[in-house]
């Protein structure tokens, strides 16, 4: 086969899109409009550039502009505007430049070889490869350099390089190996193989053609997993047989392709098979069935905008013809060739136009990127001189802060230190009042008690009684918890469990959680004699059925957290009894605080937070 097969770059390219910074809705968009591409409907290409122009609107996100101009050269492409085409991936590529993207910039380079290429500008295809490959080869995107490779590699057939373009085809067979995607891999070790045995048949080696399109052939399920693929090494093998007079199945075969790109809808390949049987059928001395395949080569080729297989169709057709016939033919054959000829020099010339616009804009932009970074430069050392000041400055202004926020604190530590000591006093001084309570008031109590008794003063001993044990449980509840003798953890329990009953069932939460070694003697005695107010509270004035306590460690505070199920109170109206009124003093030595929260019908709820240490 003469021609080059070269569509399944576009798909390599524009699949699988890097999304990891764009939201689902986006990636929706960007995918339906690629499926769109490749199904040639270029009015769901448009919706999808005026979704993106709106999620552009909203973020002003550089990625989503340089999609927007990939798009549009989409668009541009389905239209068979080549130059548009070519500008709008030439904006794109130079916005992924700005934000530092190298697979998107070689993605878009890619892109533009094809166009250079297609449109015979072979040494701009070849210098926009090779610029690809300075983006792709350092971050070792392998899918993509096989494909520049590829690229390389037919840009060099087509001006008679054979050398050169095995080497770039064996090139781009060593970075395939390494594509991780199994389907991507062998689709493009087989277009490389075809290509490796076009190059061949272009120097007319059609033995050594023929090994290579039998290499693919012979791939595993090659005919049900790639059918495209199946008919292209198949017409080439075809091709190649025909030229050394192996004809005997060349029209089967020819037909077998037809049969499988209509069924694919290759429609710009089906003007290159009928081009082919035309030719096959002129050395058969069959010109009816020439002629036919040559009109259908024309109908194809005019309708995929194919302008090779159109030029060759017209010229079978007007050999073919004769009289008029074939002067209108080879007329429109004529006039068709000069206007691609004149289009392939204006394409070169827009190209060469466009490259250079980008390249004095780059050159503006670094020449205003060096102009900017002097300014800065100047501007960092003036502000360096002058921080130098304000750093001095303020380190004397933070030494002088320091000192004051030292003895503050120093201050602050005394104060607290002191207040620890007039509590412990103060607890000695109730642990004194308590013994003489429970050892002489009590004793002597005891005794009158006796007496009364033996002189038969029955109805006022029972009343000393009385007195005598209101003496002893103040004497239990001004004496001082010793965490020496019990943990506080099993003070607690002790005390959860005296209280604790069926009709009053109380739940303890991270009381076991905590270090208590950790706290201070004085804040476990405060969070003791707390949690024993709030408990005779909760059972002698809110008809409480239930309580939760909880301990938790927050920074370096302690925090004790108790809610019951009572019938609440107003807070705002009621005022403290005596028990909250020494509860919020006895937080409050400690520089702790004290909320309550309390709703009539809701019960209360009440946190006490205090340094876990002095």
């Amino acid at each position: 086969m003469r021609a080059f097969t070269f569509f399944f770059l576009y798909s390599c390219i524009f699949y699988g899109q890097d999304m990891d910074s764009i939201s689902r809705l986006k990636k929706n968009t960007l995918d339906r409009g690629l499926s769109a591409y490749f199904n040639k409907n270029d009015e769901i290409v448009k919706e999808s550039i005026n979704q993106l122009y709106k999620f552009y609107t909203e973020d002003n996100d550089s990625a989503i502009l340089a999609k927007i101009y990939q798009y549009k050269a989409m668009y541009h492409d389905l239209k068979y505007q080549i130059d548009s085409s070519f500008y709008f991936y030439n904006q794109s590529m130079n916005i992924s430049k700005l934000t530092n993207d190298s697979l998107e910039v070689g993605r878009r380079l890619l892109s533009i070889t094809i166009l250079q290429r297609e449109a015979k500008d072979f040494l701009g295809s070849e210098i926009s490869s090779i610029e690809a490959l300075q983006y792709l080869e350092p971050i070792k995107s392998y899918r993509y350099l096989q494909n520049v490779y590829s690229n390389l590699g037919l840009v060099s057939g087509e001006i008679k390089q054979k050398e050169d373009a095995l080497k770039y085809f064996d090139l781009s067979l060593k970075a395939n190996r390494l594509n991780k995607n199994s389907k991507r891999k062998e689709r493009g070790y087989l277009h490389t193989i075809n290509n490796i045995g076009l190059i061949h048949q272009q120097g007319s080696e059609h033995e050594k053609a023929i090994e290579y399109f039998n290499k693919g052939l012979k791939y595993d399920s090659i005919k049900q997993k790639y059918p495209d693929l199946y008919a292209l090494l198949l017409e080439n093998l075809t091709y190649s047989g025909i030229a050394l007079g192996r004809k005997n199945f060349a029209e089967d075969h020819y037909n077998e392709v037809i049969q499988i790109r209509e069924k694919e809808k290759e429609f710009s390949d089906l003007s290159i098979t009928h081009v082919l049987l035309s030719e096959f059928y002129i050395e058969e001395k069959s010109p009816s069935k020439a002629r036919f395949h040559a009109n259908e080569a024309l109908k194809y080729a005019k309708q995929t905008h194919n302008n090779k297989r159109w030029l060759e169709a017209l010229k079978l057709l007007s050999d073919l013809s004769t009289g008029n016939q074939s002067k209108a033919y080879l007329n429109e054959y004529i006039t068709l060739n000069d206007s691609l000829l004149q289009q392939e020099r204006q394409l070169k010339n827009q190209f060469a136009k466009i490259r250079y616009e980008t390249d004095k804009k780059e050159k503006e932009n670094e020449a205003l990127k060096i102009e900017n970074e002097k300014t800065l430069a100047e501007a960092e050392a003036q502000k360096q001189r002058a921080t130098i000041g304000l750093l001095l400055s303020g380190i004397s202004i933070m030494f002088l802060l320091s000192s004051i926020s030292f003895f503050r604190f120093r201050r602050k530590k005394l104060l607290f230190l002191t207040q620890l000591q007039k509590i412990e006093a103060r607890e000695e001084e109730r642990r004194q009042i308590a013994k003489s309570l429970h050892d002489e008031v009590a004793g002597d109590l005891r005794l009158l008690h006796r007496k009364l008794e033996k002189s038969l003063l029955l109805e006022e001993a029972q009343k000393l009684e009385m007195v005598k044990d209101n003496v002893r449980n103040l004497s239990h509840q001004l004496s001082s918890v010793s965490f020496e003798e019990v943990p506080f953890r099993d003070q607690v329990i002790n005390l959860v469990s005296d209280y604790f009953s069926p009709e009053f069932i109380i739940k303890v939460n991270g009381l076991k959680e905590i270090d208590w070694s950790q706290a201070n003697n004085s804040i476990k005695r405060m969070l003791y004699l707390s949690l024993r107010e709030c408990i005779q509270n909760c059972q002698k004035y809110a008809e409480a059925s239930k309580m939760t306590i909880s301990f938790s460690i927050h920074k370096k505070s302690v925090l004790l957290d108790v809610v019951d199920n009572g019938k609440g109170f107003d807070t705002a109206t009621q005022k403290k009894g005596i028990g909250l009124l020494n509860l919020q003093e006895r937080v409050q030595e400690l520089n702790g605080t004290l909320t309550i929260e309390s709703e009539v019908g809701k019960g209360t709820h009440i946190i006490i937070q205090t340094p876990l240490n002095a």
